[in-house]
């Protein structure tokens, strides 16, 4: 089929991804059955019919869409992503949890336009930093343009506030700002810039300061702060080496918070144990990699930074949501790729995928 062509391997890993996904997230369900007696059947159709289905066909009109359509948009795909994440301070359409507006109310759901503004800011910088690849060594032409790409979409989400998204941002656009060519000059001035910008963040915002605390020191609360943490090792080490089995976690019907959001890695290491958990690390891996692999063939520089920057998005948050589970970094509240609940995240990750494979597709046509 010519929609899901010039990639055979990467498409495989993208299936496989989104169907272990899929089993993975049926499981962690059940844990919510128990603690609120909700429709289990009802969150796993949603998220298979919603986040499958819908992504089934985002995946393959992005693979479908030229790279010069997309191209010429970037800046009027990017101003779009960034109204629709704005639109969550709209009175009676955003949607508050847990101190947080970053949803939009649509009656039968929410949407969290923050993971389109991912693709929109990526396809922003990749058209960007192309059309200044000769001008980067400068500040005026090369630093300032990508602080200002980088700047507006931190502040709207930084008001929501999602710090975690911000951060994923600023680690995925610094990738594609140096494999563009920037200079190393322009490294150290985004890392004080970073530290800075850190400070004032942890200094306004007493949670995000509470996490690192937490991350230093797991055990200071066990029953408040470091209850997520404690837990989620607490199932990762009780999977041994070969799990429970599938469907048995006890940490997801009792303990564990978000088993089938941020925690979902952590039931799913109980039930399948360290070799499951292995496993599904080397998925990922497998996946990023066929995703610079070819960001590395592409045919212009644009398709390159556009293939690179959504693939190092996808393993950036990896790394995040597990890292996070695992006690390697704070917790960051971002969902597993292809995994935790949420229709949104699963369609704006099956529309990077269709991406990367348009770019695969056309690697061997000249510019």
């Amino acid at each position: 089929m010519k929609l899901v062509s010039g990639d055979k391997v990467f498409v495989l890993l993208v299936l496989i991804t989104v169907l272990a996904g899929l089993g993975i997230f049926s499981s962690a369900t059940l844990g919510l059955l128990a603690r609120e007696n909700a429709s289990v059947a009802q969150d796993i159709l949603f998220q298979a019919g919603v986040g499958f289905g819908l992504g089934a066909i985002a995946f393959l009109s992005a693979r479908a869409i030229p790279l010069t359509f997309i191209r010429r948009y970037a800046l009027l795909l990017f101003v779009l992503s960034l109204c629709a994440t704005a639109l969550v301070f709209v009175p009676g359409l955003g949607f508050n949890a847990g101190g947080a507006t970053r949803w939009i109310d649509i009656g039968f759901t929410t949407v969290q336009p923050a993971e389109f503004l991912k693709i929109g800011f990526v396809i922003m910088l990749a058209a960007l930093l192309s059309s200044r690849a000769h001008h980067l060594k400068t500040i005026r032409l090369g630093l300032l343009p990508f602080g200002l790409v980088l700047a507006v979409p931190a502040a709207i989400l930084l008001a929501q506030p999602n710090t975690s998204t911000t951060l994923l941002l600023l680690a995925t656009g610094s990738a594609m700002y140096f494999a563009a060519g920037a200079p190393l000059r322009d490294f150290g001035i985004l890392f004080v810039c970073a530290v800075v910008a850190l400070g004032l963040v942890v200094a306004s915002r007493p949670y995000v300061l509470d996490r690192i605390t937490t991350f230093i020191h797991p055990t200071r609360d066990s029953f408040g702060s470091g209850y997520q943490i404690q837990q989620s090792l607490i199932a990762v080490g009780s999977g041994g080496l070969f799990g429970r089995g599938f469907g048995q976690s006890v940490e997801k019907f009792n303990y564990l918070p978000e088993p089938d959001g941020d925690s979902i890695f952590a039931v799913f290491a109980e039930e399948t144990g360290f070799v499951g958990a292995v496993l599904l690390v080397l998925l990922f891996l497998g996946l990023v990699a066929r995703g610079i692999v070819i960001a590395g063939k592409a045919r212009d520089m644009f398709s390159g930074l556009l293939a690179l920057g959504f693939s190092f998005l996808i393993g950036i948050q990896v790394f995040m949501n597990i890292g996070a589970m695992l006690g390697m970094i704070p917790l960051t509240g971002l969902p597993l790729p292809f995994i935790s609940h949420g229709g949104t995240a699963l369609v704006a990750m099956l529309v990077m995928c269709g991406l990367i494979l348009n770019v695969a597709a056309h690697r061997t046509e000249t510019t």
